[in-house]
């Protein structure tokens, strides 16, 4: 943009004929769909390319600071600071206060799930019908670009709740000004692209941070589980589903937990064991921020306890989190998730990278899709069938396993509440961008001061101004996006 810039105010200068001359010239290097994919390697380009956008929420809107949409919307679960996000549009997640459609953290987000999306749904729509590579290749192709598609929508639907429903690339202004769906008829969209994925060919594992069969299962899986919840409220159904996608997963035996919570941050572990599908990074044209916005603030540690520390911490848990771990958890163990940097003070390991720590900037590949996530899934999943709780071998088993990495010497129990899993939930999956989505599906939260599941809606977390109420649990469109498509100040089709 900005070098059309520059040439707008060069033409101005030189007067209207010339501009008139400049408009008339033929383009020399327009590059159109139809001339690009030609080729196996061009097409196998544009695949890989749709993968852009899954990395926004986690970057940097500003200057490599810590100001992003994980870092703010994260906090509104009430268990984390951001001391760097000082700001008005920081602070009122933080504090949840109100949020107006003016947030900028709004857009930003939106942009998150459309901007990725269109790329996706033209290649989708440009490869569909290409004879120029195998009908194996183009299956496993669509089965990734299904998944994102499906990935993008989740995310959307989960933070703003009715949202417009694309599944065609843009051919004119008709295609931008589209309502808002429906809530259901955005998650039908996700059940028809994730089964239609896993029925294409796709590897149940695979090294390279493609999309895979472990992955397509295991997003259908929270797809169902959050169905089941609000707000569509779907009930034993869907919980059933549910449970018996991530009981795929697990007989499928391709993924398992690490033995110890370092290994979850091993560089050679990327894309194997436990994690099912992460965002790849690299270190010079696509770093990842996260270790460096987790550090605490400067003066804080001498020596500085990594390479490059510039500012105040993000998501630095508060300490009445961090002291509801039961004693004896293994995750609070010194350099599991948690890293005591001052008396009194802890700051988010999930993140730290040993290499980045030394040399950076960070190659650390982003978890988003993890063995622990789908095995409490399906325990809560079960239970929740049940009426409650369960004695189900396979979702016992489940629990048990983050259970007893956790707690070594605990004894596997006879049956499971489905508030016992919720609680496991927010001690494993702290951090990751899970928990304030679990929180409204369930709306359950963890209240730090009795170590209980809670109702959330009523409750106060300790960084919070207020009570949640309804209205918090969804966020508003922003109003930029209500300003270019008047159709989304309508009601939802």
């Amino acid at each position: 943009m900005k070098p059309l810039i520059a040439i707008a105010i060069l033409l101005l200068v030189l007067g209207a004929s010339s501009c008139r001359k400049f408009l008339e010239e033929e383009p020399q290097g327009f590059l159109t769909t139809s001339q690009f994919y030609t080729s196996p390697n061009q097409i196998k380009a544009a695949v890989d390319g749709a993968y852009k956008g899954l990395e926004l929420p986690f970057v940097s809107v500003f200057l490599g600071l810590p100001l992003n949409e994980f870092y703010a919307f994260e906090s509104l679960t009430g268990f984390s600071t951001n001391d760097f996000g000082t700001g008005d549009g920081e602070k009122v997640y933080q504090r949840l206060d109100v949020i107006d459609n003016q947030n900028p953290y709004l857009t930003n987000a939106y942009d998150a799930i459309y901007i990725p999306m269109e790329n996706i749904n033209s290649v989708i729509a440009n490869i569909s019908g290409t004879d120029i590579i195998d009908e194996a290749t183009k299956n496993q192709y669509l089965g990734q670009l299904y998944f994102l598609r499906a990935y993008h929508y989740f995310r959307g639907v989960q933070l703003f709740g009715e949202i417009p429903l694309k599944t065609a690339p843009t051919e004119g202004i008709e295609d931008v000004t589209i309502p808002k769906a429906l809530i259901e008829r955005n998650y039908a969209q996700m059940v028809t692209d994730l089964t239609q994925a896993e029925n294409l060919g796709l590897p149940w594992t695979d090294a390279t941070g493609h999309v895979s069969l472990g992955a397509v299962k295991t997003l259908l899986a929270k797809v169902y589980i959050t169905m089941a919840g609000f707000p569509l409220n779907k009930g034993e159904e869907y919980y059933r589903m549910a449970y018996e996608k991530a009981a795929e997963v697990i007989s499928g035996g391709e993924f398992s937990l690490f033995s110890e919570y370092a290994d979850l941050r091993n560089p050679a572990n990327g894309n194997t064991g436990e994690h099912i599908f992460m965002i790849q990074r690299q270190k010079v044209i696509a770093n990842n921020e996260l270790h460096f916005a987790m550090l605490p603030s400067p003066g804080k540690t001498d020596p500085p306890i990594s390479a490059n520390n510039f500012f105040d911490p993000a998501l630095r848990p508060t300490m009445e989190f961090y002291n509801s771990y039961e004693q004896g958890d293994r995750r609070i163990e010194e350099g599991a998730f948690f890293y005591t940097y001052a008396p009194g003070e802890v700051m988010n390991y999930k993140y730290w990278d040993s290499d980045a720590a030394a040399s950076p900037p960070s190659a650390a590949h982003i978890p988003r899709l993890r063995y622990a996530d789908l095995l409490l899934l399906c325990a809560e999943a079960k239970a929740n069938a049940d009426g409650g709780s369960t004695g189900d071998a396979v979702a016992v088993d489940a629990y048990y396993e983050v259970r007893k990495r956790a707690f070594p010497a605990e004894a596997r129990p006879a049956s499971i509440l489905v508030n016992q899993v919720l609680k496991e939930r927010f001690y494993e999956m702290a951090f990751e961008y899970h928990l304030w989505f679990d929180m409204i599906r369930t709306r359950k939260t963890l209240d730090v001061t009795s170590r209980q599941i809670v109702d959330l809606v009523g409750h106060k977390a300790t960084t919070h101004l207020r009570v949640f109420q309804e209205s918090d649990l969804l966020l508003p469109l922003p109003l930029m996006e209500t300003q270019r498509n008047s159709k989304l100040n309508e009601p939802a089709e």
